[in-house]
């Protein structure tokens, strides 16, 4: 019998997963439902070995390791980005890519516009004053209305971010790849982003093109008042570059949910030392309703492909 093998937990309810293994088994596939986190490559090879389909969330997926998996026809991924996927491999292979596009865009846009809100306000160190038996002791927090806000990358996440921007009254200035008529949204260069805007706010994936592209160039030319939201992908920021930014106060906080690889950090951490930042452990997807949103995606791309009409295709 043929397999499909979720290779790490995607938040499928006991009732979902064994609704979904009664029905896969009347198409002819087995399913295998791993409840942990795979704790190497290694480990993660002996669970795939013998996958036809594979399942998997944001784990990093090495091309020598599905060398090993001889049947393999299609990997679902449980995520919108698919950086931590070897796609060369998998096209020269010809095994299908799709992913869970969409399934977030709510949930990241809010939780971007709560850590602009939480940056110019000091949510964070406000709280901890207030445990400590201290007081505001003189501090002013500063109003999202009448900022700009820039957004790089206008894809679905973008584009909310702009709109929950505009009713906080921002001015929205965005940099995308793919020119966009928005209403309210002013398109303009990267380096004017950067220059301009009050709040950075990134939404494009990891490419060859943009790995490291938050560089110390374009951290310089923020303004000194501004603040930095990343809740798409770590490699995007140069995050020793970030670091001194913060601790030489070249800007006033940033506010990062995403780093080279997933969390915990390491106790050396460039950001664990700097100033003004709101560190979250990779949680801007992460809501009930996201979460359902993904599985029902997931589980339809896996039938939309056993019908012969793959959607959401990355490769």
């Amino acid at each position: 019998m043929k397999k499909i093998v979720f290779a790490e937990p995607i938040g499928l309810t006991d009732t979902a997963a064994t609704a979904f293994r009664a029905e896969m088994l009347r198409s002819g596939y087995e399913v295998d439902y791993h409840h942990t986190v795979p704790a190497s490559q290694s480990d993660l090879q002996q669970r795939i070995g013998d996958a036809h389909v594979l399942v998997i969330s944001n784990y990093p997926l090495a091309a020598s390791t599905l060398q090993a998996c001889s049947n393999l026809k299609l990997i679902a991924v449980a995520f919108t980005g698919v950086d931590h996927v070897p796609l060369d491999y998998c096209r020269e292979k010809g095994i299908r890519v799709c992913n869970a596009a969409g399934y977030s865009t709510q949930a990241v846009a809010e939780l971007t516009l709560a850590l602009a809100v939480s940056l110019l306000r000091r949510v964070v160190a406000m709280d901890a004053a207030t445990r400590s038996g201290g007081t505001r002791n003189g501090f002013l927090g500063t109003e999202l209305a009448g900022k700009t806000f820039g957004i790089i990358g206008l894809g679905t996440i973008g584009q909310r971010v702009a709109r929950l921007a505009a009713a906080y009254g921002c001015k929205v200035i965005a940099c995308t790849r793919t020119p966009k008529g928005l209403p309210d949204v002013e398109l303009v260069s990267l380096e004017s982003l950067f220059s301009e805007a009050d709040i950075v706010s990134l939404h494009i994936p990891a490419t060859l093109q943009t790995v490291g592209m938050v560089n110390m160039n374009l951290l310089g030319r923020m303004k000194s008042t501004a603040i930095l939201i990343n809740t798409a992908r770590g490699t995007l920021v140069d995050c020793l570059a970030l670091s001194h930014a913060l601790q030489d106060g070249r800007i006033a906080g940033a506010a990062i949910d995403v780093y080279e690889h997933e969390p915990p950090l390491e106790p050396d951490h460039p950001l664990l030392k700097a100033p003004n930042t709101i560190l979250l452990p990779h949680i801007a997807y992460a809501t009930r309703e996201a979460i359902d949103a993904r599985t029902t995606i997931v589980l339809n791309n896996i039938r939309a492909w056993l019908m012969q009409e793959p959607q959401n295709v990355v490769v």
